[in-house]
């Protein structure tokens, strides 16, 4: 007889089968495919902290501290976590507003529910201490520390450079950093960020109902250790960098000092500047609009980022692309006719030492005609044209025209304008000397980024070579050996032309337009310069190095609307050399003088009128 109750097993049977089935579907979809509500139980009993390491410090090229670090704590939340808690005691501690940790706590569930993220960053240690005995009272909350840069000396803002919260856009390029990692944003701190940055650790810890820690999960087995950043030693002379801040204060301009030798920069001057603590910890962003927006422009990098006519320290440059193409010789002379260019009272100079002691216009004039109309063609424009050429070719050479690859981003390039650029601006064909002869004495198109000035002169103090200019002499305790500032740039210029050069430019020290730059027993060599602003006053410019053999300085320096270039620019430079090379001043008014000089209103004045005038382009580089 047939069991009335087997197809009844069979469908209680399916059934249970079903039921199974869908629960082990749904645990599989549980633990192994939605990693949500593992997390979040993982997250109830363990807590990964972040150990950040301490970022390498930088000092000066004799071992000064420039940057060091302090100790700050992040707020972490875990929004998952958060139960009923005293809003107005949490405030309280840390010195916030309601709106602030409302706007806080929803951008952490933005994030996520499960993860922890940054609820209030760089808490300072005082405050830490009495928020740390309130912590079991807020689940879901715990401190993560971390570090600050702090500058010492609120000295070399520029070359130092500050660091930043890293954006999404570089968290998706680089899994090293996450949402509220910071990271190199300007100067040495961005161009050597891998080095300084060191190594991330993670501790996991196991934590209570309560929120508090029970001990090292799995004694640590899965813990990481942090690796310190490395430390750099830059190749700046922090007083000499101090005593040209000093020296332009309530000044716009720059000085760049490097040692001939090794291209290692000694001072980077900008002014006006501002002090780097300014930019860190939760005052930053309060900070830099206001830095940002300052009509002074303190963030600007004048001495990698500033284009300036060079003036009459140009003529260098002409005097030797002359000699070397054989268009002059030692004893080429012309009158000063002042009918062709205009010029200063002076003899008329018989050869090339006096022509760079004299200074004078006419006589490069003539050259830089010689230079450009050679004869080559019958057209002017033609021969103009291949002259150009030939001159832009052989000027490019003393590193002008282009940024340096060196250790430090943003420089400008500069502009040695080229036939392609005149092309442009006057159409083909329609150009000649007569149209660009105002580059003869380095006014006109041409123009120079002062790290560019102070490359220059090194180049002439070395007699013909130099190496790329660098702010970073060890990484760690490694000499740094990056091949291209060990490499020697030859110029394609004679030394004994450079030998001409550097007796007259010694001769405009001793008995020309820069006496104001002699230092007793130190023989300087040096040209200045008075660069035509037609929007204002003109800016006073000076190159120089020291001692005339084998010279341990080169110096730019340029003071924008400060006009005499033998006035203003030659004495600063003078007292640098003399403060490098002997650690003392010799002629305490001479200091004065210049630290009495303000001009930083007028230049500002001059600034403003020059960007709305900017508005009308001249043709792109």
């Amino acid at each position: 007889m047939k069991n009335p109750y087997a197809d009844r097993r069979f469908t209680i049977a399916v059934i249970i089968l079903i039921i199974a089935g869908a629960y082990i579907i749904r645990l599989f979809y549980l633990q192994i495919i939605d990693t949500e509500l593992k997390l979040s139980a993982n997250n109830n009993v363990l807590r990964y902290v972040t150990i950040y390491p301490a970022r390498g410090l930088i000092y000066d090229r004799n071992g000064k501290l420039m940057v060091e670090n302090q100790a700050v704590y992040d707020l972490m939340v875990i929004p998952r976590q958060i139960k009923q808690i005293d809003t107005a005691d949490l405030i309280n501690t840390l010195d916030i507003t309601k709106a602030e940790l409302i706007e806080g706590l929803a951008k952490a569930k933005n994030y996520s529910r499960y993860k922890p993220s940054v609820l209030i960053k760089q808490i300072s240690s005082k405050r830490y201490a009495i928020l740390q005995e309130k912590l079991y009272k807020y689940p879901g909350f715990f401190v993560q520390p971390r570090t600050l840069r702090i500058y010492p000396r609120k000295s070399a803002a520029h070359a130092l450079g500050y660091i930043g919260e890293v954006d999404e856009e570089k968290t998706k390029k680089d899994r090293y950093y996450k949402s509220g990692d910071y990271i190199g944003i300007s100067g040495l701190e961005q161009s050597y960020e891998k080095e300084l940055r060191g190594k991330k650790g993670v501790s996991i810890y196991m934590v209570d109902v309560h929120n508090r820690i029970k001990g090292n999960f799995q004694n640590g087995k899965f813990d990481t250790t942090a690796i310190v950043g490395k430390s750099l030693k830059t190749t700046i002379d922090l007083d000499i960098q101090e005593y040209g801040e000093k020296l332009m204060e309530n000044k716009v301009g720059s000085i760049v000092a490097i040692e001939p030798s090794t291209g290692e920069i000694l001072c980077m001057v900008t002014s006006p500047t501002y002090d780097p603590n300014l930019l860190i910890g939760r005052e930053r962003s309060k900070n830099y609009p206001q830095l940002n927006n300052d009509i002074a422009k303190p963030l600007l990098n004048r001495a990698l980022q500033a284009k300036y006519p060079p003036g009459s320290i140009f003529k260098i440059i002409q005097a030797l692309v002359g000699l070397q193409m054989g268009v002059i010789k030692e004893t080429t002379g012309f009158p000063c006719d002042k009918s062709i260019v205009n010029c200063h009272n002076h003899p008329s100079a018989s050869n090339i030492r006096e022509a760079v002691q004299y200074s004078c216009n006419p006589y490069f004039y003539r050259v830089f005609q010689r230079i450009i109309q050679q004869g080559k063609s019958r057209s002017i424009f033609k021969d103009s044209e291949i002259g150009l050429k030939n001159w832009h070719d052989m000027v490019i050479t003393f590193g002008l025209g282009k940024a340096f690859e060196t250790d430090i981003n943003y420089m400008k390039g500069g502009r040695i304008p080229d036939c392609k650029f005149y092309d442009r601006w006057y159409g083909k064909g329609r150009w000649a000397f007569q149209t660009i002869y105002s580059l003869s004495i380095g006014q006109g198109e041409v123009e120079i980024v002062p790290i560019q000035m102070a490359n220059f002169v090194t180049i002439v103090g070395n007699k013909g070579y130099y190496y790329t200019p660098h702010l970073v002499k060890e990484i760690g305790d490694v000499k740094i050996s990056n091949p291209k500032f060990h490499e020697k740039h030859n110029l394609p210029i004679d030394r004994e032309y450079f030998e001409m050069i550097v007796d007259g430019m010694m001769r405009v020290v001793e008995s020309g337009t820069a006496r104001l730059a002699r230092i007793k027993d130190i023989d300087v060599c040096g040209k200045t310069g008075t660069a035509q602003n037609p929007r204002g006053d003109d800016h006073s410019v000076f190159i120089a190095f020291a001692p005339k053999d084998n010279p341990k300085i080169a110096i730019a320096v340029y003071v924008e609307n400060a006009g005499f270039g033998g006035v203003w620019a030659a004495p600063m430079a003078s007292l640098i050399i003399e403060k490098y090379l002997t650690h003392k001043i010799s002629d305490p008014d001479k200091e004065q003088r210049i630290l009495d000089f303000d001009n930083l209103e007028k230049s500002l004045n001059f600034d403003k009128k020059r960007d709305r005038l900017n508005k009308k382009s001249k043709p792109a580089d």
